[in-house]
């Protein structure tokens, strides 16, 4: 078995890149929106069968045991490739919870079929009326015997179309206060009882679903944690969820579409918009960096605090930022649902500020914003010793053409 994080950077950013040049589809490359299973599946397998499904895993699980440093050089080529993202949420939140607090049965059923594709999952948190205060979700799972009958819905659940497995939220008591009454469980979607519904969103795709439930049974056994201790696994799965979105990938991603647009229309040859690519390739630096620190708590076997948020804010506010600017790139012709024809070659750039649209509403619900840019508030970015530049200082609000007196 390889060790790869005795390889140097530079050698293992060769292996990787050679990796991705061989077996990555070409038509797949920059895919501007989230794709199927139908669509991805191929190379979800193909990752699974050379062992690189899972970079952040441990060895001893199936993983490739990647250091921090390793992790972030296998994301930069994943998005210097034009990576489309998988269904993932087995590899990069059910699998990263169940090491961490599954018991053994549960590692030795679940983990193997997260590796190969047999299992993909999907999430059930979010319900109609209960997105930002989970806490007060109302699907109820009831015992009987041996099982958990659960009943109710679930909403904005991720390709849930496509998903073998769900993990999800359900009230086991009524009578506690509401976060402790709370489970968590893992479901088999072919479960007698469930129905999926796709939701199609701004840009035409169906990425997201609602689920019911109507007496669905799941077996006790499935349950991670303990009874009404679920709240306490579901803090700990977000702070690997956040990690995810906290990295950048997203923001690379849009940052290569932008630079390609510039290539296109010939804003690379203007100074002023390769002033502003550098302060995002600045950003892109920063968080990096902060990367960097969060990724090895997690490698240490740390618990993620509260903090992991700051850069889950920086990252999303981030990415809104460059598709913002990649419409502005594009241009009135360029705003077309679908890719637009930009000279003799094909771009996309609604559909990538559509896809930044969720990241405006979910980063900064509770933070300090700026009314004019919608940054976040400096200040609370410079309390974190990760950022090493310019973020963090006066200044930096200047950079986004805005003022402290505009932030509200």
């Amino acid at each position: 078995m390889t060790d790869w994080n005795a390889m140097s950077d530079e050698d293992f950013r060769q292996e990787a890149r050679a990796f991705f040049a061989k077996h990555y589809p070409e038509h797949l490359r920059y895919a501007p929106h989230r794709l199927h299973w139908n669509e991805i599946g191929d190379w979800y397998l193909t990752l699974s069968k050379h062992g690189w499904i899972a970079p952040a895993w441990p060895v001893e699980h199936g993983g490739m045991g990647l250091d921090p440093g390793k992790l972030i050089i296998f994301i930069e080529e994943q998005e210097a490739h034009g990576f489309a993202r998988t269904p993932d949420q087995g590899v990069i939140m059910v699998g990263p919870l169940l090491i961490q607090q599954g018991n053994d049965e549960q590692k030795k059923r679940f983990l193997p079929k997260i590796l190969s594709g047999e299992h993909i999952w999907c999430q059930g948190y979010s319900e109609p009326n209960s997105g930002s205060d989970l806490a007060s979700l109302r699907t109820e799972a009831v015992l009987d015997g041996n099982d958990f009958v659960v009943n109710g819905q679930k909403t904005w659940s991720t390709l849930a179309q496509d998903g073998t497995h769900m993990f999800l939220l359900v009230r086991t008591d009524k009578t506690v206060r509401k976060q402790e009454g709370i489970s968590f469980l893992l479901l088999d979607m072919k479960t007698p009882g469930i129905t999926v519904r796709p939701m199609k969103i701004l840009d035409g795709h169906e990425h997201f679903c609602e689920v019911f439930f109507d007496n669905v049974r799941v077996p006790r056994e499935n349950m991670v944690g303990e009874l009404n201790k679920g709240w306490s696994v579901a803090k700990a799965l977000l702070s690997f969820e956040r990690l995810f979105i906290g990295s950048p990938k997203t923001a690379q991603s849009a940052l290569t579409h932008l630079e390609q647009l510039a290539r296109l229309t010939g804003a690379n040859e203007d100074a002023t918009f390769r002033t502003r690519l550098m302060r995002f390739q600045l950003d892109l630096a920063d968080l990096n960096a902060l990367y960097r620190e969060f990724s090895e708590q997690v490698r240490r076997g740390e618990k993620l605090g509260p903090d992991i948020s700051i850069m889950k804010i920086f990252s999303s506010e981030t990415y809104a930022r460059i598709a913002d600017f990649i419409v502005e790139t594009g241009g009135s012709g360029a705003l077309s649902d679908g890719p637009s024809m930009i000279g003799n070659e094909q771009a996309e750039v609604v559909a990538i500020f559509y896809e930044s649209a969720p990241t405006r509403f979910s980063a900064t619900s509770s933070h300090q914003v700026c009314s004019a840019c919608h940054r976040v508030d400096v200040a609370i970015l410079s309390s974190w010793p990760g950022l090493s530049r310019s973020s963090t200082s006066e200044a930096e609000s200047q950079r986004y053409g805005c003022s402290r007196e505009a932030r509200a």
